[in-house]
């Protein structure tokens, strides 16, 4: 098969299993295309446009997606190691169980897309918009989320161990029981977040806005939440053993029950 397929119209085709390992599709028209199972390892797909491609079980492990247009593509089950999917448009796309692990989606665009289950290890997804994305079950652990936009996204059992969430929007995501132990939240915008039942053992959490945050019976054991925002939160049957509460913010906040806690230098009023 010519592995040269820059810029050619290849909307439609069936490429069901194919072997296209480090061919050139920069620019190509895919739109529509079936590339199930195809393995497209190492492949040039800068700036092509697979909307509503079929992508499913495919291989794209260290393949450059570069400003792909990848709208409302199925990537059930892909396989995206190492591969560069920075500026991408996922915008509705299909991404169930696939693999992104050590990905680069820095700036990507997720809107809407489902990525429930998706391993995402140590992907880099900085600038990222995941607003009212569904990340349930995903593992992010150790990724780095820092100034994305999660507004909205769906995080139900994620894993989301060391992640580097520095600056990210993430109001009205619903954190229940997420993993965010040694996470980096540093300034991370969380007001009205449901956090009930998460661990966040270690986490940093300076600056944050935790503002109207739900953290009933959150694990928050040796957190830093120094200049933190914590007004009218709900904190009832909170672990705080160990917590760094200087300069936080704590007016109005529910109290009751809390476990642990050194409210000295802490805002109360």
């Amino acid at each position: 098969m010519d592995r040269d397929l820059a810029g050619k119209d290849l909307s439609g085709a069936d490429f069901v299993e194919a072997n296209l390992t480090g061919a050139n599709l920069s620019g190509a028209n895919l739109t529509g295309a079936n590339l199930s199972g195809a393995n497209l390892t190492d492949a040039n797909l800068t700036g092509a446009d697979l909307t509503g491609a079929d992508l499913t079980g495919a291989s794209l492990d260290g393949a450059d997606l570069t400003r792909a247009r990848l709208t409302g593509a199925d990537l059930t089950g892909a396989y995206l190691t190492g591969a560069n999917l920075s500026g991408a448009d996922l915008t509705g796309a299909d991404l169930t169980e696939a693999h992104l692990n050590d990905a680069d989606l820095r700036g990507v665009n997720l809107t809407g897309a489902n990525l429930s289950e998706a391993r995402i290890i140590d992907a880099n997804l900085s600038g990222a918009d995941l607003t009212g994305t569904d990340l349930t079950g995903a593992n992010l652990s150790e990724a780095n989320l820092s100034e994305a936009n999660l507004s909205g996204a769906d995080l139900t059992r994620a894993n989301l161990t060391r992640v580097n969430l520095t600056r990210a929007n993430l109001t009205r995501v619903n954190l229940t029981r997420v993993n965010l132990t040694g996470a980096d939240l540093t300034r991370a915008n969380l007001s009205g977040v449901n956090l009930t039942g998460a661990d966040l053992t270690r986490a940093n959490l300076s600056g944050a806005n935790l503002s109207g945050a739900n953290l009933t019976g959150v694990n928050l054991t040796g957190a830093d939440l120094s200049e933190a925002r914590i007004i009218d939160a709900n904190l009832s049957g909170a672990n705080l053993t160990e917590a760094n509460l200087t300069g936080a913010n704590l007016s109005s906040a529910d109290l009751s029950h809390i476990i642990g806690a050194d409210l000295s230098g802490a805002i109360l009023e």
